[in-house]
């Protein structure tokens, strides 16, 4: 079996197999161009792929104006539920501004189901997000009960605000929400 990569090399056997024989739908990130996050994801829909690109609107300024823009809350990653298997890869790797999967030789690592709820959760509730640095430690919680009720994450506190991190481990990349008012139990 042969797969491209972002350079268009081929890269060939073992290094581009299927990871094991699951046939089922899995999450995975994929990196894209600068700016292209959008235009990527909309491709991969019109081509009957499963994609998740978490927007958030911004008032960016001017000199002269402010605007609400939307934009990526991850920037360069669009995220795609696909069968782990080589031509669904090439299909996704195909598509302009689709760099590379995120992981090991090309092949991505799947992203648990409940990291990627969690960030759909919270972005289908319009809160104010904003990108977080990654963070491994620290206390794992549960809200309770509530709009967010069930959705997992770091515990942090800023400036004297509870403030919920749900990271996703694949790309290194987290985000945060205040829930300031919300019950919490260790998860």
């Amino acid at each position: 079996m042969y797969g491209i990569n972002e350079v268009g090399s081929v890269l060939e056997g073992a290094a581009f197999a299927a990871i094991g024989n699951d046939f089922s739908e899995k999450w995975f990130a994929v990196h894209t161009s600068s700016r292209h996050e959008k235009v990527a994801a909309q491709e991969a829909r019109d081509l009957g792929i499963t994609t998740f690109l978490p927007i958030v609107k911004e008032v960016r300024q001017w000199s002269d104006r402010r605007k609400v823009v939307e934009s990526p809350l991850f920037t360069c990653y669009v995220f795609v539920k696909i069968v782990p298997n080589n031509r669904e890869r090439l299909k996704v790797l195909r598509i302009n501004g689709m760099l590379r999967f995120v992981g090991t030789l090309g092949m991505g690592i799947p992203i648990p189901d409940e990291q990627i709820q969690a960030v759909q959760i919270l972005s289908e509730k319009q809160l104010p997000l904003c990108s977080h640095p990654f963070l491994k430690i620290g206390q794992r919680v549960r809200i309770r009960s509530g709009a967010l009720s069930g959705v997992e994450g770091i515990l942090t506190g800023r400036s004297g605000e509870r403030t919920l991190v749900v990271s996703l481990d694949a790309i290194q990349r987290s985000l945060s929400v205040r829930i300031e008012g919300y019950d919490i139990e260790p998860a």
